[in-house]
């Protein structure tokens, strides 16, 4: 006979992939570009260099010396050509600015068509991390019912488990929806 143990190693490890699709969904969101300098929107654009691909982040320093601006300053001077090309490709909309040391990008205010665009797509996003939270569910409660069809629990652990697991999908989804609803605050603030 298994013990509650089982039930809690699953239980944890549900909620645990639930934060990592809510964790997900927050760095897509800070990828999104809102009308104010945010270092989160270039953090992971992939540069090719030296014949591989890496996030930004680990070739510069990026910060956002005011809310209309972004300095991204690499740590080798041979890498500023790459990095300007990688950032006129993203769909960004952003245009480099260079002295050959340091990029600077002026954020453009965001007209309100662009502005719609970016909630929709936050929209898509937040869908996505619905699904995924979902998912974990489904696997942790065929998970649990596998340990009571082989008798190894009773169908009131079985029960309990399904709240319990309810609630930690209702509590990762309740994140996601508030990451979401501040993101589309910025989205749509002038």
């Amino acid at each position: 006979m298994a013990d509650h143990e089982d039930i809690d190693l699953i239980l944890l490890d549900a909620e645990d992939r639930m934060d990592k699709s809510v964790e997900v969904f927050r760095r897509e969101c800070d990828a999104l570009r809102t009308g104010r300098a945010n270092p989160g929107l270039l953090e992971d654009l992939k540069i090719e260099l030296y014949g591989t691909t890496m996030p930004l982040k680990q070739l510069a320093t990026i910060s956002a010396p005011d809310a209309r601006l972004l300095v991204v300053q690499p740590f080798d001077r041979s890498a500023v050509g790459a990095i300007e090309k990688e950032i006129l490709k993203s769909d960004l909309g952003l245009t480099p600015q260079s002295d050959g040391l340091v990029i600077r990008l002026p954020i453009p205010p965001m007209t309100r068509d662009r502005r719609q665009e970016m909630v929709k797509r936050l929209k898509r996003l937040q869908e996505d991390a619905h699904v995924s939270i979902r998912n974990v569910r489904r696997d942790a409660l065929e998970q649990v019912r596998a340990l009571e069809k082989g008798k190894e629990i009773s169908q009131d652990d079985l029960h309990r488990a399904q709240d319990a697991l309810q609630k930690v999908t209702d509590a990762s989804v309740a994140k996601a929806d508030e990451a979401s609803v501040r993101k589309e605050a910025d989205l749509m603030e002038v």
